[in-house]
């Protein structure tokens, strides 16, 4: 390996971090290995991912906020992002976490030959011709894994990533390229398709128009807005001004609506 191997550390207990960085340095004669950051949180994971180069993070499962397993959703999509190794004390998060395309799954306490042989695997992954690194992409399994489910969007401004609890959004509503997400307090940025998003919380997103899903835990209802073509519907959000117009072609909805209230 002509380079270090850079390393994340990711785990909420800091004897587990120590633990970690003791076996890298026992490994020291056989790798170039080098700590680049350390997290105690998914949250915190996922920003040290995504703003310091590294080659592979050392990711617990069970941590405070977002869990492992979420966190390596959102690390899977960051480009060139770390290839990730989970440890865990757990066995049985064994399969989701390979569905996600991890190079390996360590269980605690770490084997100094288990986390070599782990190692290992993302030598050979690094040194993969591009063709063969496309195929193991994870990305690509990320966005078809449906045993992952996500409780927080991520948004990134800058340097700062923001952990957004999905049961605090009101709506989405796509601009340009991006997605806004709406909160009581502020408005966020997500790099995503709105039409994938709908896919995947169609149970918690109602499509009103073909740029807007409102959140249906806090919808209130619809009111008749008249305007020079005869008027439209728009849907009302607890809490919140904004007036979300309802399309023309998703205005079964609100018939809809109004019948599941009689009932």
């Amino acid at each position: 390996m002509p380079f270090p191997l850079r390393v994340i550390l990711a785990d909420d207990e800091t004897l587990a971090r120590e633990r970690l960085k003791a076996l890298l340095a026992d490994l020291s004669n056989e790798y170039a290995i080098e700590v680049v950051a350390e997290a105690a949180t998914g949250e915190a994971a996922l920003a040290k991912a995504t703003t310091i180069p590294a080659d592979v993070i050392l990711l617990d499962i069970q941590m405070p906020g977002i869990s492992g397993l979420e966190t390596a959703r959102y690390i899977s999509l960051i480009p060139d992002g770390p290839a990730i190794i989970f440890v865990t004390a757990h066995d049985e998060h064994a399969l989701r976490a390979f569905d996600l395309r991890a190079v390996d799954y360590l269980l605690k306490p770490v084997r100094l030959n288990r986390l070599k042989e782990a190692l290992s695997r993302v030598e050979v992954l690094s040194s993969a011709t591009p063709t063969q690194a496309t195929s193991g992409n994870l990305a690509d399994s990320a966005l078809r894994d449906q045993t992952v489910k996500r409780t927080h969007f991520i948004s990134q401004e800058g340097s700062r990533v923001w952990q957004v609890p999905i049961q605090d959004v009101l709506y989405l509503r796509a601009e340009l390229r991006y997605v806004t997400v709406r909160t009581h307090e502020r408005e966020y940025l997500l790099d995503e398709s709105l039409v994938k998003l709908e896919s995947e919380l169609s149970d918690s997103f109602l499509r009103i128009h073909r740029n807007c899903l409102v959140a249906r835990q806090h919808l209130l209802g619809f009111k008749r807005v008249h305007d020079a073509e005869g008027g439209h519907w728009c849907a009302m959000l607890r809490g919140c001004e904004d007036r979300l117009p309802v399309s023309r072609r998703q205005a079964h909805i609100v018939k809809s609506f109004t019948q599941s209230q009689a009932l």
